[in-house]
């Protein structure tokens, strides 16, 4: 199975422990036949025998060796024990923290159409529970059935040892339990394969309701979510519950099968004793070992159970283990070995997402320091048309080129390093503003930090925090303002000394005044060379640009200086004249 064959190969380094738990566990399950052999030498030589009382006077000896011989090999057999546990944990553990790494690099690798489908949920998931199972697979499941493989058969072959007819009794129920336990296996693999699904929506429902906690009270949803959150609880909930009964409806098959087995011994073991095919003590060997035989039996059913766990979520693990991101590094890429100088050139280029086209015959040149705004209604390509640049997506036709070379012959680790990157839904991690802003360089001087949160207008509410650039701002940037958040957004951006920074309506969230600062501090402000493309749909972010490029439906409807473009009647000027206050009545005619 291909869920085994990957298990496999994720335990190379673990491999030898894992090998040597499964040899001692096979050797361990073996000994437990020995404490049954010395007990029936003892009932049948100092017991139950005719000459008892004369054996135990002459044969002191023997006695003393069977008893010592009991002590010693149940005392091995405990250390064994102990012994294979520890290998089983030091495999399972190295094996479950190497595909842990390697899924979250994974992950971390993917491209921008990775996370729109699949959701955070249920990454969680797979991240967390479906790899706990895959754990439990290596270090009780395997291991279980290895186990009671071993400890049945050890049985088994002992029991023909003593007595053939007796053994093969025992053995009349075992195909009516390897029956019931195919037939479980086929209807739990669907049963915990919907278990798995339903999981991964309860943890998705949950992850997004959490995270957009702040929405729900403004719209006083809590009861709307409650509810929703309710179903998706009750979705699981039913299905742990179908599941459940798949097992109840099997397992008291087996759980009866086995508990035959007693019946059987008594009834069949007491006659051949009549008949003197049995001693009293190989009797007792076999009455008291005949548990190495039910127990395996009823675990079958166990062991299949979470076998079928183990199918559902290691097929969602592989699902991503193998998922393969399409924007990777050429194998003809060259490695920027100088630091970008910001030449930015659209050549006919197209972009589609699925069947809706994004982006339509797009051409422009910028030359590196140059300043360009891209204004353009909601869903005009703004946003598609820059993620082009850092190859977030690959265009569907003609070129994107940084520095005269198209985008696909850098290597994404330096074309990405060279373009800062600050977007209106800002990100910010719980950590201190210090190392948000530094987070691109966590070497980054404390000094230098202080200097990107005065270019970016943050430096003054930043004094004012009680612990200043220390003050950790909270999952998300939870106690900042839309605004703050921006700026700091901003300052990260600056931060790693880009060649081309792109502002996604940046200072969309921040008051006029702030924002004539921060268009100073970009234009004069930086101690670098910048290209700075910049989306934005305030006049006063791009009347200074040296060019303003408008897209309308996915092409460019014009293109010029806010001089050329208010003289053209369009949407530029229809924006300038709401905007200043100069044709209210157009208000009506424009779609921001």
């Amino acid at each position: 199975m291909l869920q085994l064959r990957w298990l496999w190969v994720n335990m190379k380094g673990s491999r030898a422990a894992y090998i040597i738990a499964l040899i001692l566990s096979v050797a361990c399950n073996g000994l437990y036949v020995t404490s049954p052999y010395f007990q029936s030498r003892i009932i049948d030589t100092f017991i139950s025998n005719e000459n008892a009382e004369k054996n135990l006077q002459e044969k002191r000896e023997l006695l003393i060796l069977l008893i010592i011989g009991m002590i010693g090999f149940t005392l091995l057999r405990t250390a064994l024990q102990y012994t294979c546990n520890m290998y089983y944990e030091k495999a399972s553990q190295g094996m479950i923290y190497k595909v842990r790494t390697h899924l979250f690099r994974k992950i971390e690798n993917q491209d921008m159409d990775f996370y729109d489908r699949y959701r955070t949920g249920d990454l969680m998931t797979r991240l967390t529970g479906d790899l706990d199972m895959v754990r439990h697979m290596v270090s009780w499941v395997i291991k279980g059935c290895v186990e009671s493989i071993a400890l049945f058969l050890a049985s088994i072959i002992y029991f023909f040892t003593i007595d053939w007819r007796t053994a093969l009794c025992i053995l009349a129920m075992t195909p009516v339990i390897f029956f019931v336990t195919r037939l479980f296996s086929r209807h739990a693999g669907p049963a915990y394969r919907s278990v798995r699904e339903s999981s991964s929506a309860l943890n998705t429902a949950a992850q997004e309701n959490i995270s957009g906690n702040r929405v729900v009270k403004a719209f006083a949803r809590e009861e709307f979510e409650k509810e929703k959150f309710r179903e998706k609880d009750e979705e699981y909930r039913s299905a742990n519950i179908k599941a459940a009964m798949v097992w109840l409806k099997y397992h008291p098959f087996i759980d009866v099968a086995a508990g035959a087995l007693s019946v059987i011994l008594l009834m069949c073991g007491g006659y051949f004793m009549i008949r003197q095919h049995l001693t009293m003590g190989q009797y007792v060997a076999i009455s008291g070992l005949l548990w190495a035989v039910s127990n395996p039996m009823r675990n079958m059913g166990n062991y299949v159970n979470d076998f079928q766990r183990f199918m559902a979520s290691a097929s969602k693990v592989i699902e991503i283990y193998y998922e393969a991101p399409i924007i990777v590094d050429r194998d003809d890429a060259e490695e920027n070995k100088d630091k970008l100088k910001g030449d930015i050139e659209f050549r006919n280029v197209s972009f589609s997402i699925g069947d809706k086209k994004i982006l339509d015959d797009i051409s422009f040149k910028i030359n590196a320091g140059e300043t360009v705004v891209i204004m353009g209604e909601t869903g005009s390509g703004k946003t598609s048309l820059i993620n082009l640049i850092p190859r977030f997506f690959d265009c569907d036709k003609g070129e994107v080129l940084v520095d005269s070379k198209n985008v696909r012959m850098h290597k994404l680790h330096t074309l990405r390093r060279g373009i800062g990157i600050a977007t209106q839904d800002v990100l910010l991690y719980s950590d201190t503003i210090d190392s948000n802003i530094a987070y691109g360089d966590s070497d980054m001087e404390e000094a230098y930090v202080r200097r990107c949160a005065e270019l970016s207008a943050a430096s003054d509410f930043i004094e004012k925090l009680p612990d200043k650039y220390d003050t950790i701002v909270g999952e998300r940037g939870v106690g900042l303002s839309g605004g703050q958040k921006q700026r700091i957004s901003l300052a990260r951006a600056i931060a790693i000394k880009p060649a081309v920074l792109i502002l996604d309506d940046t200072t969309s969230a921040v008051d006029m005044e702030t924002e004539h600062y921060i268009q100073q501090s970009l234009n004069g402000g930086l101690d670098h060379e910048c290209t700075k493309i910049i989306i934005a749909q305030r006049i006063s972010s791009s009347k200074n640009a040296d060019r303003i490029i408008i897209l309308n439906g996915g092409r460019i409807a014009d293109m010029g200086t806010h001089e050329e473009l208010i003289r053209r009647d369009g949407y530029y000027k229809q924006i300038y004249e709401l905007q200043s206050g100069i044709n209210c009545a157009a208000e009506s005619e424009v779609r921001v």
